[in-house]
């Protein structure tokens, strides 16, 4: 399809910029000042979820209505969101990957539509739905046009022209691209430099993760990082690269591990990723070390559930952070790394990294040191450690300071231990926070949730499960009975400022604007606003949960907020993936517990999804599978 004049006005602009020799993150950078656009999933580099447009805001939020919807024609669980370039918006939708280029000047008219091949053999090794987190945009440089960078499924990443839609260049990024071992590919890309970004997924499968650049001139690798094995492998320096100030030492991969255990050590790298373009580093987060069963894997597994710091331009890693040292619970370190300048700690001012880590603490870095500076539970549930080791001096610095009653490892392979807060989907999963520089604070979606978790010897397959464990999830006890909350955080002080209940998990992802509003949405559907104290002021049911990020742009001299919705996800896979019937949870046992799979039907669904499905059944009484995007505006 051919473009209208006036977007094509914004292309030929782009093609200007081109001619400049500018890279592309300096394009970007420029771009996110205009916050009429919305250029990368989470708003900028520094991954804070914040927007300057005020048009809506908290006097008038009330009166929002719906604009206009668009429907994916995808029934799975719908993550990340739109990106809005001028007069063009860009949805994607979960397996097969459909994307979509809408023309915001003539009713949302599909400019082009990219719909990608895949083996469909992938699906079954996508281990929490069929999810993807969005595309990235390149503006056009020297040797490419303007791309919009989709990372499949099946682990192929294309790069479209975004003009037109167009293939300009695809690479593999996983060894196989039929599901053969067990990789995926769920996160979205991210640009930087003349590079993009993309990590992999497969963690429950024996993945060994790594984080991969590829020249957006060709689509050629320039580097690739691994979470675990030899430094060579791994970009490390041994002198140089730092763990709390301090060498991190040689072959750290390989020796906290036993045997060859590393080569099948997960550290899967499907989350968010951030850049710092003055310090000319990218940072990101490494998931669980490979089998479920900690028995199986002594040692701290480094660098599974690991911050790293890394150079944009060769690789090499700056700096790293364990989190959760030899994981017990399957506390993925994926969550979104965001950057905040200036913020007063101790009385003094420092550029930080803020995590909020699924094991349910929260971590305030030096960004350029690693220096560790906050670290502190976001849910007063959390309860499998008491508090993470804040002496330098001491022998566990940094290190969590694990409860022996929830201790997976030391209870045992087939041993049950209750009551362990969180449960594996952590406080809080990929669903990123948004930060206000107008309040200095975080507003962050959680899960409120706990588990019961018995570990058990598994064997490893190419292709097949790798977990060892049955999960069971339940909200968590002594609390509001619901399963989630929407909270305020101070990161400089490690507080909870307020927080707002919600009945299931909040997996959305938030919005925070120039109007006093932050934004975010709900399991069974609902678009919520609410003020910088936490009281709801507008809420509206979408046709399906969203498990989506809002997201804002202006056109035409409008405010629009936008988000979609269709449930999934790991919370939602119960009504995703048909788990919450007998016949759709015995197939997942049979293919994930073997041997293992519980006999008792009611606890094979209640078991099936990681646990998941048990413990979100009653989901199914307030959504169902749906896959539409919705943009609400003020009325004229």
């Amino acid at each position: 399809m051919r473009v209208i004049r006036k977007t094509a006005v914004a292309f030929s602009a782009f093609s200007l910029l081109m001619a400049s020799g500018a890279i592309a993150n300096e394009q970007l950078s420029e771009m996110e000042k205009d916050s009429k656009n919305w250029v990368t999933q989470t708003g900028d580099y520094a991954n804070t979820r914040y927007s300057e447009l005020d048009q809506i805001n908290a006097e008038n939020v009330g009166d929002l209505q719906v604009a206009w919807t668009f429907s994916t024609g995808v029934l799975r669980g719908h993550e990340g969101g739109p990106l809005v370039i001028d007069d063009v918006m860009y949805v994607h939708a979960p397996f097969p990957n459909t994307v979509y280029a809408l023309d915001l000047n003539n009713d949302g008219r599909i400019i082009w539509k990219y719909e990608p091949r895949q083996d469909s053999n992938v699906v079954p090794i996508m281990c929490c739905d069929t999810v993807n987190r969005g595309v990235a945009y390149a503006p056009s440089a020297e040797g490419h046009p303007a791309l919009v960078l989709l990372y499949q499924a099946d682990t192929t990443l294309t790069a479209l022209n975004a003009e037109t839609g167009e293939v300009v260049w695809q690479a593999k990024n996983g060894q196989q691209q039929d599901g053969g071992m067990g990789e995926s590919g769920t996160s979205a890309p991210m640009v930087v430099n003349d590079k993009v970004v993309v990590g992999i997924s497969g963690g429950e499968f024996g993945v060994r993760g790594h984080l991969t650049a590829y020249n957006l001139a060709d689509g050629e690798q320039a580097w690739r990082a691994y979470s675990t094995g030899p430094d060579e492998e791994m970009l490390f320096d041994p002198e140089n690269t730092t763990v709390l100030g301090k060498p991190v030492g040689a072959d750290t991969g390989l020796s906290t591990w036993e045997g060859e255990e590393w080569k099948i050590g997960g550290g899967a790298t499907w989350g968010w990723y951030a850049f710092d373009p003055a310090l000319n580093l990218v940072y990101y987060g490494t998931g669980n070390p490979g089998s479920w069963n900690p028995s199986q894997r002594p040692g701290d597994n480094a660098w599974s559930m690991t911050i790293f710091a890394r150079d944009a331009d060769t690789g090499m890693a700056k700096w790293v952070y364990q989190m959760t040292p030899h994981d017990e619970w399957d506390y993925d370190g994926v969550n979104e790394m965001i950057l905040v300048d200036g913020m007063e700690i101790d009385g003094t001012a420092r550029n930080v990294l803020v995590h909020f880590d699924r094991n349910g603490f929260a971590y305030t870095l030096d960004r350029e040191s690693g220096e560790l500076l906050v670290a502190e539970k976001y849910d007063p549930a959390v309860n499998w450690a008491t508090e993470v080791d804040m002496n330098p001096d001491s022998e566990t610095y940094g290190r969590p300071l694990v409860v022996s009653e929830y201790s997976t490892a030391q209870n045992g392979e087939d041993v049950n231990t209750t009551g362990i807060c969180p449960a594996a989907l952590g406080t809080k999963d990929q669903q990123p926070a948004a930060y206000s520089p107008k309040t200095g604070l975080f507003y962050v979606p959680t899960n409120h949730v706990c588990m019961d978790y018995e570990p058990y010897r598994v064997g490893y397959t190419a292709g097949q499960p790798y977990v060892g464990a049955a999960v069971s999830m339940y909200p968590a006890p002594d609390s509001h009975g619901g399963m989630g909350n929407f909270i305020a955080w101070d990161a400089a002080k490690g507080e909870i400022v307020w927080s707002v209940a919600e009945q299931f998990s909040v997996w959305s992802g938030a919005l925070a604007t120039a109007g006093d509003v932050v934004f975010y949405g709900t399991l069974e559907g609902y678009l919520k606003a609410v003020d910088h104290d936490g009281k709801e002021l507008y809420r509206f049911k979408t046709p399906s949960g969203i498990i989506g990020n809002v997201t804002t742009y202006e056109h035409d001299g409008k405010q629009y907020i936008a988000v979609l919705s269709g449930v999934g996800g790991w919370a939602g896979i119960g009504l995703a993936g048909g788990l919450l019937e007998a016949e759709g949870a015995a197939a997942w046992q049979e293919a994930v517990a073997g041997d293992r799979a519980p006999e008792d039907q009611a606890a094979a669904i209640g078991t099936a999804g990681l646990g998941a499905v048990g413990g979100y059944a009653s989901l199914a009484n307030y959504t169902a599978l749906g896959g539409q995007l919705t943009v609400f505006a003020l009325p004229d």
